[in-house]
Parts: C-alpha cells; structure tokens; sequence
C-alpha cells in the first residue's frame, strides 16, 4: 500500500480511531490540528482534547489553533500534505486549504450523507428512530458536508443504542474505512441533494423532557442524550436526569404523572403510552437504578414529573 503524508485534523474521542488507524497503516502524520483546550468538569479548568492527548502520547507535531487562518494554513503548507484528513474537528475548513494539498481534504462523518448532514448526526438519527446510520468518508468541498462520497458503509442502530454506544461504533468504523479509502481510491460519487437533511447542532433546551410527547419519542430523547446532555426533567422542583427507560403500552393517565413505582422502575404517562424509567440521577449525585433512587425518594403514584411542585 502507497503510504502518504497526512496532516490531520480532529478534536473529540470519535476522531482518535482514525488517527490511530492512519498511524498503524504506515503513513506519516508530520502535523496534527485539534482545538485549543477547553474549560471543563466542577473546576472549569482548561482540558486537552482526545486528539491532543494522543498526538502528544505519541510525539507527534501539534498545533492549537482557534481558527483556520493564514497561519494555519501556512503551517499545513510547510509540512507538504498528501492529504489532510478531517475527523469531527469542529472549525470551518477555508477553501484555501481545502484546494492545497494534491489529494484535497477528507471527512470522515458519521452518517449515510445526504442524510444527516451538520454538526450532530448520530444524536439526529437517534431522535428521527432511525434504524440505521453509517460513516461516510467525503471528499470535502466549500458546502456544509456536501463533498462527494468516496466510500460508505451501513451500520444498524440497535433498540438500546445510545449516543455514546454509537459513536464509539461509528468512530471504529469510520477508522477502517478512512484506511481503505486512503488505499483504495473510488470515483468520487455525487450527493443526491434532494435527499438531504440537516443535523443541527443540540441545544441545551432540547434535553428537557415533555411528557405531552408519546413515551417512544421520549425513550429515543434519552438515549440520544446519554451521555450528554442527558435528558432532564424535575420532580419536586429539582432536576433530574433520566439515564435508561423503556416505552410501557397501554398507560392512559395525565402526562408526567407517576402512575406505578417499584423495583424494576417507576412508570410515568406520557402523551401515548407510558415510560418506565430504570436509570435517573438527581443534580449533584451519582446515576441509580430506579430501586435505588425509591429507597430514598418519596415519588410514588399521584405525584408527577415536570411540575415545580413534584
């Protein structure tokens, strides 16, 4: 296999597979680009990005930049790039750079584009109920994910898929595909752009739970969610996250109410049907299984959820 100089570009822990991949095929990565640290946990301190960690575990050549501007640019064009490689990097490629390297720039996103295209596909295909996404690895151009597809491969999205476990498949995946694409070259095939829908970025009003909705759109809500931002909603005046929960047919009361608890969940109504909360987390504690939280919680049926009053 022809092996290359690759600059690559990435910033959370769905990128590091790709990285690794590229690393593990021969090729050289004489720069990498990820995001300046960002303040993170109760301390709000500065923390590197999962790229960062792993190019500077492997000594690999690191730059920060804020954005992609003429100084950043110039510093891609010194190292001579093949390819540069783009993995969930999260700033604006510039069509200066997009056009300097011979090969161009690839993406690797997770979705089966046209579908998906944006910021947030994996949590987008979880609330739509998809039942299948997939990584495409793209020839990137000036639009927003509208490149032409090189390789693209189907991943089925199981009944207990949350965001997490499906990055961290999407993330292996893509890893794989982005060697073949890098070995293998197909002609690049245009996107249908008909077909396309727009991913766009989750706000943190989304997480909050409305118990008007039908409890299968709620259940999809909360694995879309898991690991972040979790959805949210309150009992008692408090917060309270709702971490792993399964559609209960058949319930007919008023939305929010709790109409059953016990130890294999507390069962609220929805706008159809109902939903049996397994796993919830109140502010400021740890994650508990339904019989755990009840141990010490005073939620049974006549109370409800989402109101001030609990």
């Amino acid at each position: 296999m022809q092996t290359m100089k690759v600059v690559f570009a990435g910033t959370p822990e769905f990128a590091a597979p790709s990285l690794v991949a590229l690393l593990a095929a021969g090729h050289e990565v004489p720069l990498v680009l990820t995001q300046p640290d960002r303040p993170a946990g109760r301390g709000l301190k500065p923390q590197p990005s999962a790229i960062k960690t792993l190019a500077v575990a492997r000594g690999l050549s690191l730059q920060q930049p804020a954005a992609l501007d003429a100084d950043a640019i110039a510093a891609v064009s010194a190292v001579r790039p093949d390819v540069m490689v783009v993995a969930a990097y999260g700033l604006l490629v510039p069509a200066a750079l997009l056009q300097l390297p011979p090969r161009g720039c690839v993406n690797v996103h997770a979705s089966l584009l046209p579908r998906w295209r944006g910021a947030a596909p994996i949590e987008r295909a979880l609330l739509a109920g998809d039942e299948q996404t997939g990584i495409t690895i793209m020839q990137m151009d000036a639009g927003l994910d509208t490149g032409a597809i090189l390789l693209q491969e189907a991943l089925a999205i199981g009944p207990e898929d949350t965001a997490g476990t499906l990055r961290a498949r999407l993330s292996a995946l893509g890893a794989r595909l982005l060697v073949r694409a890098l070995a293998a070259p197909a002609p690049p095939r245009a996107q249908d752009a008909a077909r396309s829908t727009y991913a766009r970025r989750i706000r943190k009003e989304e997480a909050e739970i409305d118990w008007q909705r039908p409890a299968a759109e709620i259940e999809r809500q909360v694995r879309a969610f898991d690991p972040t931002p979790g959805a949210q909603t309150r009992y008692a005046g408090q917060p309270l996250k709702i971490w792993r929960a399964r559609v209960e047919p058949g319930i007919a009361q008023a939305p929010g109410a709790v109409c059953s608890t016990g130890p294999d969940g507390i069962v609220v109504a929805c706008g159809r049907d109902g939903l049996r909360i397994v796993e919830l987390q109140r502010a400021g504690a740890r994650r508990l299984t339904a019989a755990a939280f009840l141990a010490g919680a005073a939620l049974g049926p006549g109370l409800r959820l989402g109101r001030e009053d609990g």
